[in-house]
């Protein structure tokens, strides 16, 4: 690769930072004042002082995310629990209710900037060969800085977590708590028996939407897979249709704005932000969990009580750092640490599971009836009028989520179509990592310089589209270790991505469905065309063949958010399950698991509305225990 080259893309990407800052800049100052619905002021949660908090809690939710948030609110409907939530982030940005800007939260004060450790199987295109894993690190967690999709998963999926010995957990108990959260407003499922209405989670379509949206769906038709009814979430998966989001009036519906504000001025809730804990306090003879030791920004640490349970809703990262932290985990990992050891629960960081995506399936396409883009190229619509359509009309290309404008679930050769159980998702996307010239889309991937220079920087600005396939249910297993016992330290993550061969044959037949879609008519008449391969190693391969593909996806690897099962949930005869049923630890009273950790196996799509479900059914399951006692 030309050390110039990358030179020159590195300096203009650098000095595009300058206007891309001043452009937010403006317009978070904007919403500040002329947008009062963002601003929100009435409504937003207002954190608690030290000196503020009680000694002793009933409950103590230990992460503000996409579950924290449903058990602070659900808890709380009983007035005579007093609840602790603490987060280690602060409030949602008036930034982040804007679909658009999502990807410029990346790397940002409201995420995590995990990365996983180096490898030479994949993410070869990114800097040291690790893989950005962003992770909220604010109230709302990662439905905050999420695409914002709203897809459940498939019937099959909680059928089978079931099967494993998890009774309540099959797909017709399951639907009454993603009904129980929903407020569907699209007309088109509102009066299906798959939603509901009038609950706290607002889903609707994406408010805007670009001229690609009816291509895709017209090339979908064309090769017969046109999804019956536009819904995921109905009676089939298989197919390709729009997207439904988490919105609300068009901007982000975060789990923040959806159960927290709601229950912010309940006086038995108390919301701690930008507080950290450090560990969960557990006797070492009676096994009960009976608080948390916690710091603040000033680094003081102090100690709150909970009288009836801890609730660990950290995510599938901190969950199991935090459990090892705190004595439970893996006997020889514990020692290691010089931890003393509560309990030997040998699951504690395994199971790691993530829906990898190939990146790389940029297409260059051309308007055939005026110069005018039909994609979203950010030059093009980062301007005065697209300022006033969202402060005076509350519209336009602000209200877009180019990343998957369509969707689709596909069967690769490997899944046999008799099961609508898809093994590959697609993201249609209507804009591309040459679209914004690299400024985000190159910072979130974590990718290098050298490589965006060398791939995009030819065809930046140019009017493209995305076809991104994820891999379903992948058959390789990560894990989750601890780098130090200093609980501020990041746990070391090993992805093993495609540890499994059938990993990668399966995620490649979703890159050459997207060349396949590229060449249905209605594309054609675009020149859909995918951008020249330049990175060496791939061009040494056949074009368009299996190692071709292969090549591409170990290169542009990529985590599409939704890291799960480190915690498992399974019978007691399962030695690495870590939590049982009803979400309880094994080995530990009084210490539940509430978060996309204690899947067994990861859902086919999307895991934020998953996540939620797992949380209304565990505030149930809570409920029913203690309020029968009396």
């Amino acid at each position: 690769m030309s050390s110039l080259h990358t030179w020159f893309s590195t300096l203009r990407i650098l000095v595009s930072y300058g206007p891309g800052l001043l452009l937010i800049l403006m317009l978070h100052e904007t919403i500040r004042f002329q947008r009062p619905d963002i601003v929100d002021k009435l409504n937003r949660v207002r954190s608690r002082e030290v000196d503020e908090i009680f000694d002793v809690y009933d409950f103590i939710i230990i992460g503000g995310g996409s579950a924290g948030t449903v058990m602070a609110n659900r808890l709380t409907e009983i007035s005579n629990w007093r609840v602790l939530l603490i987060e280690a982030g602060p409030d949602e940005s008036y930034l982040s209710e804007i679909p658009l800007l999502y990807p410029s939260l990346q790397k940002s004060r409201l995420d995590w900037e995990y990365e996983t450790e180096p490898s030479d199987s994949y993410c070869l295109a990114m800097d040291n060969q690790q893989c950005s894993w962003p992770r909220g690190k604010v109230l709302g967690g990662c439905s905050v800085l999420n695409a914002m999709l709203y897809i459940r998963g498939n019937r099959r999926d909680y059928d089978r977590w079931a099967e494993l010995g998890n009774p309540g957990w099959n797909y017709e108990n399951v639907l009454h708590y993603f009904k129980k959260s929903e407020d569907a407003r699209e007309p088109s499922i509102m009066n299906s028996p798959f939603h509901g209405t009038g609950g706290y989670l607002t889903v609707e379509y994406f408010r805007h939407i670009t001229a690609l949206l009816d291509v895709f769906l017209s090339a979908a038709r064309e090769l017969g897979l046109l999804h019956p009814n536009g819904d995921f979430n109905g009676f089939t998966q298989h197919g390709i249709a729009r997207s439904h989001g988490t919105v609300r009036d068009g901007l982000r519906c975060s789990a923040s704005k959806a159960f927290i504000r709601p229950a912010a001025h309940r006086p038995n809730l108390h919301v701690m932000l930008e507080t950290f804990v450090e560990k969960i306090l557990i006797n070492p003879q009676t096994k009960v969990a009976y608080g948390v030791v916690l710091s603040t920004e000033d680094h003081h640490h102090h100690i709150v009580h909970a009288s009836m349970e801890v609730i660990l809703s950290a995510g599938a990262i901190n969950s199991p750092q935090l459990l090892m932290l705190s004595g439970v985990g893996p006997t020889i990992e514990l020692m290691q640490h010089g931890i003393p050891i509560i309990s030997d629960s040998p699951g504690v960081g395994e199971n790691l599971q993530d829906h990898v995506a190939s990146g790389g399936g940029t297409y260059l396409i051309q308007n055939p009836v005026s110069h005018q883009s039909l994609s979203i190229v950010i030059p093009n619509i980062f301007n005065l009028d697209t300022l006033r359509q969202f402060t005076r009309d509350h519209n336009g290309p602000l209200y877009s989520m180019p990343a998957s404008e369509a969707m689709g679930f596909i069967n690769t050769k490997f899944q046999d179509p008799r099961e609508d159980w898809p093994d590959i998702q697609l993201f249609l996307a209507t804009f591309a990592e040459s679209s914004d010239g690299g400024v985000f889309s190159r910072r979130g991937a974590g990718m290098s310089f050298e490589y965006y220079a060398h791939v995009y920087e030819p065809v930046i600005f140019k009017d493209a589209y995305m076809v991104i396939p994820l891999l379903m249910r992948p058959r390789s297993r990560g894990k989750i270790i601890l780098n130090s016992r200093n609980p501020r330290e990041h746990p070391a993550i090993f992805a093993n991505y495609f540890q499994h061969p059938r990993d990668l044959d399966v995620l490649i037949e979703g890159s050459k469905f997207g060349f396949q879609l590229a060449h249905t008519k209605i594309m054609q008449a675009l020149n859909a065309t995918l951008i020249p391969t330049r990175i060496a190693a791939c061009k040494r391969m056949p074009y368009l063949s299996d190692d071709f593909w292969r090549c591409i996806a170990r290169h542009y690897s990529q985590t599409i958010y939704h890291p799960v099962g480190t915690c498992k949930m399974g019978p007691n005869s399962d030695r690495m399950a870590v939590v049982d049923p009803r979400l309880r630890v094994y080995g530990v009273y009084k210490l539940r698991v509430v978060d996309a950790s204690i899947m067994p196996y990861i859902v086919t799509g999307n895991t934020n509305a998953p996540t939620i479900m797992i949380a209304e059914k565990a505030a149930d399951m809570i409920k029913e225990e203690y309020l029968r006692r009396g």
